[in-house]
């Protein structure tokens, strides 16, 4: 089965083929251009170097967030519409969950986090249990002292990842030694850990969808919705 992952939550834009449980190749670019603009060319190297075409892919797998919104929404335009021209199912994994695959089989707690703005980030925790990071707190947006605190009073080895760490880390250091920054090269948001985590949802019959039915996870509204609400609220209470 040949699997083409694609992840433009983050800063990082990412792609990969993935073989029958073997990388055939990835991309990353974590750069200030807009996945607009590297998105396609991406694909379209990946392609080529991997001696492929999309003719070859077996199934989808795309990162539905949460992170930047119009980030995600590029991602899922993109397999929604592969997904209509080839008829091919679309596995979605969330962008935490993508972050503790680049963890995979680590002894230790994970809390993935990005920054969702106003001192609040984007979490969840995951163990490694039966090969594979699974939830053992769900996701939501929580201000970053009190994840703190929570984890503070966690046993156990525990690893913080993601791209947060970037505007965190002074936040997280030293906080004992049982917890732990993960290293720049794990912090990055990867399709090849969309793809790892698309096999096992797809054995296990979990998140697949069609190019109708799949939805971005954004957890909150986006700052140019609240601020549009907040504009409404005004003007009818001008009236």
């Amino acid at each position: 089965m040949i699997i083409l992952g694609l992840d433009t939550s983050t800063r990082a834009a990412s792609v990969a083929l993935w073989s029958d449980g073997d990388l055939l190749g990835e991309l990353v670019i974590n750069d200030k251009r807009t996945h607009s603009q590297k998105l396609m060319p991406m694909l379209e190297t990946l392609f080529q170097l991997a001696n492929m075409k999309v003719d070859d892919v077996d199934l989808l797998a795309v990162c539905i967030g949460p992170g930047s919104f119009t980030g995600i929404r590029i991602a899922m335009a993109t397999v929604k519409a592969l997904g209509h021209v080839r008829n091919l199912p679309i596995v979605g994994v969330n962008s935490l969950e993508s972050l503790a695959y680049n963890l995979y089989n680590c002894q230790a707690r994970l809390v993935p986090i990005l920054d969702a703005q106003a001192s609040q980030v984007y979490s969840a925790i995951y163990e490694n249990i039966d090969g594979g990071p699974r939830l053992v707190r769900d996701i939501r947006v929580v201000d970053i002292d009190d994840l703190v605190e929570e984890v503070k009073d966690l046993d156990g080895r525990t690893i913080f990842l993601g791209e947060g760490l970037n505007k965190y880390k002074d936040k997280l250091r030293d906080l004992g030694p049982n917890i732990s920054l993960a290293s720049n090269n794990t912090n990055v948001s990867r399709a090849a850990s969309v793809c790892a985590c698309a096999l096992y949802k797809y054995t296990m019959r979990q998140d697949i969808h069609t190019c109708y039915d799949i939805m971005p996870m954004y957890i909150r509204k986006s700052q140019a919705e609240v601020q549009y609400e907040e504009k409404q609220r005004a003007m009818k209470n001008d009236l």
